[in-house]
């Protein structure tokens, strides 16, 4: 897989990738790729255990892996993507969750940032890795899908912490919902709105978090049945900071 990736990111030119993709806003993009692969990609799982502690990372974890386990049932053979993920933090957990339960689940995990995809593939998990932005999930598969076998529907989709980084947060619900089966569900978990401007700097962050009025609003704008509540008890710490953290559950 790794030699497979390499070869997808040394054919990939990220800038015309980003216009091809409909990317709103390329150079934001590029500046947060350029974040990521300088001052966290190699760090990255570190940084987020100092975020939320491992006691935090578990819950996020168990979070997921229970609703993307309790009714509608996945199938046997089902497909989830994460999309954001990073250099896999959440996603291997939640898929070792998953397949305790369902061992021919198969993952697929899409980021904007070559260098965090790279360290998911380190992890050796069995997730299928592709370059896009969140913004057009369904566009992005169907470039990587020239190296990889990618399907072109989900059984499910969740992201963790990645909407804050979103250049347009409402597009990413509609983009989600291109790529979800009919009985699909998807989970996006992220920050509460809080008001520390240091985030920006510290955490390459492009939103402050969000309303939850506001999350269930994009939301409902391509679901029936959206849910949106706060997680207890489980905060993002950052330069002497707390946000809180949000769960938003969607499906049909």
């Amino acid at each position: 897989m790794l030699t497979k990736l390499e070869n997808y990111v040394k054919h990939v030119k990220f800038e015309p990738l980003l216009k091809k993709l409909g990317a709103f806003d390329p150079e934001t993009l590029a500046k947060e790729v350029e974040h990521f692969t300088t001052k966290e990609a190699k760090q990255r799982d570190k940084i987020v255990i100092n975020y939320f502690g491992k006691t935090g990372v578990d819950r996020i974890v168990n979070t997921v892996a229970i609703v993307l386990l309790e009714p509608p049932r996945l199938s046997a053979n089902a497909n989830i993507l994460d999309v954001g993920s990073g250099t896999g933090s959440f996603t291997v957990k939640i898929a070792m969750k998953i397949r305790a339960k369902a061992p021919k689940v198969s993952f697929y995990a899409m980021d904007m940032t070559p260098a965090m995809l790279f360290s998911l593939i380190e992890k050796n998990a069995n997730i299928t890795p592709f370059i896009g932005i969140a913004e057009n999930i369904k566009a992005s598969a169907k470039e990587a899908r020239k190296y990889f076998n990618i399907p072109y529907k989900f059984d499910a989709v969740f992201s963790t912490l990645m909407l804050h980084h979103s250049v347009q947060p409402g597009k990413v619900f509609r983009s989600i919902r291109t790529v979800l089966k009919k009985k699909g569900k998807a989970i996006v978990v992220d920050l509460c709105k809080h008001s520390f401007k240091e985030f920006k700097t510290e955490m390459g962050d492009l939103h402050l978090g969000f309303r939850l009025e506001t999350v269930h609003e994009m939301a409902q704008k391509y679901f029936s049945k959206v849910k949106v509540e706060k997680m207890s008890g489980i905060c993002c710490e950052c330069s002497g900071h707390s946000a809180e953290i949000f769960v938003a559950l969607m499906h049909d």
